[in-house]
């Protein structure tokens, strides 16, 4: 059931929410029991939210579960960004997106797992006493990261749900894929950050993953417009996202990214998104061939530089005194940062911030950051170039199918980071990309990635829908 129909049936009295509620927040605790998805189930907070709807039930999410990654604060809900640094962290105040959604009378049924922090592309970099999320599809698989749990929910729930992500690196469009659902990442600066505990502040963008398109553009335009709290909140009007739903697609045309078909690519993944291809052709699409040079030499190695950095600054803050964990006062203060640090965080985070801590460090600053920095200039100016041409861009969200977890045990570290090879350039740019489901490869789900230009969330949701 998509969401408006649901929202419908909430208005007319035919589902009654609170008791709709109850039996959303058990089926939540069964499948959690199963499939890891959720970090904290916000029974008591659900059940008001759905007693306030039923006295007053005309948000355009009236009733509609809602789930949000863990790194999105939501007011008196236990928030850590998935790691044991931030726990019995309660925020005081709702993200912005979050506000919204409460106002439009959606019900927050919990904070969803991921990768610590968000760091990883498979939810497996779990913080400690964290699980890691289960595939939908193949419990031996991973959900893709870092907003594993709400790929997961999305798609497994018996009830309909939209669920919020944030992406950094792909972090909605590679567990979209990996789930078989849409998951929107939007122009950067289109929803607010007020609210989400930061991984890369020039990267991170809020955005919604459902199993309907239609789902998708009704959050998006719920949860976008400019906020005086949030410095890089857009102060731009919102379309109507939807509006492009189901329109001719004829004469558009639509970039195939030349190393998305490349040899590192799975011929199961190649053979999906060249069946996405031919069917935007028989729709009346021009599509051809595009070399993104800069994108396809420089991408991995300028977004870690730059996520590092940024990471390694913005964790600077959990010190055992100001923010999260803390521990008994002994010897000096980095004895004692190191201890508390040493103890909360997990591997890959402290991996992130050695390497975004060296790139920052006088005499290197010059040689990695500064350089990585100017390279994302030119690769925005050669995204820029091709949207002259291009309505949008298409390429496989993710080289691969979803790897089981004994396959990613095996995979080196520069392996594992390349898994966002496809998605890291446009969040680099600030560009809205999308992931669009193409169904199964033997029971296992792939998805094509469209990308516009900046504040063309509408049009990618337009050709989006040519897809189904």
């Amino acid at each position: 059931m998509k969401a408006a129909e649901f929202i419908q049936k909430v208005n007319s009295g035919e589902i009654d929410v609170v008791e709709h509620t109850h039996k959303v927040i058990e089926e939540c605790k069964k499948l959690n029991k199963e499939y890891n998805y959720f970090n904290v189930i916000s029974e008591e907070l659900a059940l008001e939210q759905a007693k306030a709807v039923r006295k007053n039930p005309d948000g355009r999410l009236a009733g509609l579960p809602v789930s949000i990654k863990d790194c999105i604060c939501v007011k008196g809900v236990e928030s850590r960004a998935g790691s044991a640094i931030l726990n019995g962290y309660k925020p005081l105040f709702n993200a912005t997106a979050v506000k919204k959604v409460i106002r439009e009378g959606g019900i927050i049924i919990g904070k969803t797992s991921q990768d610590e922090f968000g760091f990883g592309g498979f939810s497996v970099n779990m913080g400690k006493g964290f699980k890691k999320p289960l595939n939908p599809f193949d419990k031996k698989r991973c959900c893709g990261g870092s907003s594993g749990g709400s790929g997961g929910i999305t798609q497994k729930a018996s009830f309909p749900n939209i669920s919020l992500g944030e992406s950094t690196g792909g972090s909605i469009v590679n567990p979209a894929s990996f789930c078989g659902i849409y998951g929107l990442c939007p122009t950067y600066g289109r929803v607010s950050r007020y609210g989400l505990i930061d991984y890369g502040n020039s990267l991170d963008k809020i955005g919604p993953m459902a199993k309907h398109i239609e789902d998708t553009a009704l959050m998006q335009n719920i949860i976008s417009g400019f906020d005086k709290k949030e410095s890089t909140s857009l102060n731009i009007p919102v379309d109507n996202y939807g509006s492009g739903i189901g329109k001719d697609i004829k004469g558009m045309k639509i970039g195939i990214i030349d190393f998305g078909m490349g040899d590192n690519v799975d011929d199961n993944v190649k053979k999906k998104t060249q069946e996405a291809i031919d069917k935007l052709s028989s729709q009346g699409a021009e599509l051809k061939e595009i070399s993104l040079p800069y994108s396809n030499k420089y991408g991995i190695p300028v977004y870690f530089l730059l996520a590092a950095s940024e990471a390694s600054t913005n964790l600077a803050r959990y010190c055992g005194m100001r923010y999260g964990a803390y521990g008994k006062l002994e010897g000096s203060f980095n004895e004692y940062f190191t201890r508390v640090r040493s103890a909360s965080l997990g591997d890959e985070a402290k991996r992130r911030i050695l390497l975004g801590t060296f790139a920052r460090m006088a005499g290197y600053r010059d040689a990695y950051y500064i350089k990585a920095a100017q390279i994302r200039t030119k690769m925005i100016e050669e995204y820029k170039k091709a949207f002259r041409k291009f309505d949008a861009l298409i390429s496989p969200t993710v080289n691969i199918l979803p790897p089981r977890f004994d396959e990613i045990d095996k995979l080196s570290l520069l392996q594992i980071y390349t898994i966002d090879t496809l998605t890291v350039v446009p969040n680099l740019v600030g560009a809205p990309h999308i992931n669009v489901p193409m169904g199964l490869v033997d029971k296992i789900p792939s998805g094509v990635m469209l990308t516009a230009d900046h504040l063309n969330e509408g049009k990618l949701i337009q050709i989006a829908s040519a897809l189904r």
